[in-house]
């Protein structure tokens, strides 16, 4: 019986795991969670997550993980044929890879959610603010890889963090475009070519019917 994951396509970090998933081979159940209705503040979905978050993945035997970082790193320790995503050994990739991951989470994901709560309950429409502390995110981003000159965001091969990294800036460009950013842009079309990609198309599709009707 293939995991399930719960979540909604419209989410950035449900979409990178989806993506990592693919990359491997492996088949996940996605179970829709009706954030809207506040299905993830319930009983049963509080009881798998108390952060009430999304994605949270659930293993046939009820092994459970949350957070989108933890539960790729887990699907390429439990399921992938080699490291290479997310090495074992090579602990100065590993950390390159976990910087970018704590990178996506902490500082370029929470900058665009802290826009999005506000607006999506409460109506509150983006400030001047928080939107120059979105550009603050992506200008770091741009400069990591100007620096870098890698093709990946961590390096020279494809790694989890590229699916978190790819999907937050997709999904963030409804609020501040990443065709301001050269680099970005072009890291953006490399990874457009993944013959999975159609995943993030879609999700980006209903997340943007989402912020039109409260924008």
């Amino acid at each position: 019986m293939a995991p399930k994951l719960y979540g909604v396509l419209a989410s950035p970090p449900v979409r990178a795991v989806l993506l990592c998933a693919n990359e491997l081979g492996l088949d996940l159940e996605l179970i829709p969670v009706d954030l809207a209705n506040q299905e993830h503040l319930k009983e049963d979905f509080l009881k798998k997550n108390p952060q009430h978050t999304v994605p949270v993945l659930e293993e046939e035997d009820g092994f459970i993980v949350s957070d989108s970082h933890a539960i790729m790193a887990y699907l390429v320790g439990r399921y992938a044929k080699n490291d290479s995503l997310y090495p074992k050994e090579d602990c100065r990739q590993r950390a390159t890879i976990d910087h970018k991951l704590y990178f996506d989470t902490g500082i370029l994901f929470a900058r665009g959610l802290a826009i999005l709560k506000p607006l999506f309950y409460f109506g509150i429409k983006p400030s001047e603010d928080a939107l120059n502390n979105l550009k603050d995110a992506l200008n770091i981003l741009e400069k990591i890889f100007e620096l870098s000159g890698s093709d990946y965001i961590a390096g020279d091969n494809l790694s989890i963090a590229d699916f978190s990294i790819l999907t937050t800036v997709t999904t963030w460009n409804n609020l501040v475009p990443y065709a301001d950013y050269p680099r970005i842009k072009a890291y953006i079309e490399r990874l457009e070519k993944l013959p999975y990609y159609k995943i993030n198309v879609e999700g980006l599709d209903l997340f943007r019917q989402l912020y039109e009707s409260k924008i």
